[in-house]
Protein backbone atom coordinates (compact mmCIF):
# COMPACT_ATOMS: atom_id res chain seq x y z
CA UNK A 1 0.00 0.00 0.00
CA UNK A 2 1.25 3.49 -0.91
CA UNK A 3 1.85 6.06 1.78
CA UNK A 4 1.27 9.33 1.07
CA UNK A 5 1.99 12.14 3.82
CA UNK A 6 0.64 15.59 3.72
CA UNK A 7 2.55 17.84 5.83
CA UNK A 8 1.19 20.83 7.78
CA UNK A 9 -0.01 21.97 11.19
CA UNK A 10 -3.63 22.52 10.07
CA UNK A 11 -3.66 25.93 8.31
CA UNK A 12 -6.77 26.01 6.08
CA UNK A 13 -4.15 25.51 2.83
CA UNK A 14 -3.15 22.14 4.65
CA UNK A 15 -6.58 20.76 4.91
CA UNK A 16 -7.45 21.61 1.23
CA UNK A 17 -4.25 20.19 0.36
CA UNK A 18 -5.21 16.94 2.06
CA UNK A 19 -8.85 17.38 1.12
CA UNK A 20 -7.57 16.83 -2.26
CA UNK A 21 -4.94 13.99 -1.91
CA UNK A 22 -7.88 11.78 -0.53
CA UNK A 23 -10.09 12.84 -3.43
CA UNK A 24 -7.12 12.39 -5.90
CA UNK A 25 -6.86 8.72 -4.03
CA UNK A 26 -10.80 7.94 -4.51
CA UNK A 27 -10.70 9.23 -8.11
CA UNK A 28 -7.70 6.54 -9.08
CA UNK A 29 -9.17 3.64 -7.12
CA UNK A 30 -5.45 3.44 -6.04
CA UNK A 31 -5.01 1.64 -2.27
CA UNK A 32 -2.49 4.31 -0.30
CA UNK A 33 -2.93 5.19 3.21
CA UNK A 34 -3.11 9.19 3.57
CA UNK A 35 -1.36 10.75 6.69
CA UNK A 36 -1.38 13.92 8.31
CA UNK A 37 1.97 14.76 9.50
CA UNK A 38 1.46 17.37 11.93
CA UNK A 39 4.29 17.15 14.08
CA UNK A 40 7.52 19.93 13.20
CA UNK A 41 10.42 17.33 13.59
CA UNK A 42 9.01 15.33 11.31
CA UNK A 43 8.22 18.01 8.63
CA UNK A 44 12.00 19.72 9.06
CA UNK A 45 13.08 15.69 8.60
CA UNK A 46 12.21 16.48 5.39
CA UNK A 47 13.64 19.80 5.03
CA UNK A 48 10.73 21.32 4.14
CA UNK A 49 10.33 24.86 5.18
CA UNK A 50 7.08 25.78 3.96
CA UNK A 51 3.84 24.28 4.43
CA UNK A 52 1.28 22.61 2.82
CA UNK A 53 3.55 20.11 2.04
CA UNK A 54 3.05 16.75 0.18
CA UNK A 55 5.12 13.36 0.76
CA UNK A 56 4.31 10.00 -1.86
CA UNK A 57 6.33 7.28 -1.06
CA UNK A 58 9.10 8.90 0.85
CA UNK A 59 9.77 11.66 -1.49
CA UNK A 60 8.69 15.56 -1.26
CA UNK A 61 6.63 15.87 -4.19
CA UNK A 62 5.62 19.72 -3.53
CA UNK A 63 5.89 22.11 -1.11
CA UNK A 64 4.58 25.81 -0.22
CA UNK A 65 1.32 25.09 -2.90
CA UNK A 66 -1.51 23.42 -3.67
CA UNK A 67 -0.67 21.06 -6.69
CA UNK A 68 -3.64 20.52 -8.83
CA UNK A 69 -5.54 17.11 -8.77
CA UNK A 70 -4.25 15.93 -12.10
CA UNK A 71 -0.84 16.48 -10.43
CA UNK A 72 -1.36 14.22 -7.35
CA UNK A 73 -2.89 11.59 -9.20
CA UNK A 74 0.28 11.70 -11.94
CA UNK A 75 2.28 11.29 -8.67
CA UNK A 76 0.24 8.53 -6.91
CA UNK A 77 0.28 6.53 -9.60
CA UNK A 78 4.00 6.17 -10.64
CA UNK A 79 4.68 5.56 -6.93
Amino acid sequence: MKKIEVLGMGCARCNDLEERVRQAVRESGIEAEVVKVKDIQAIAGYGVLSTPALVVGGVVKAAGKIPSLDQIKEWIKQE
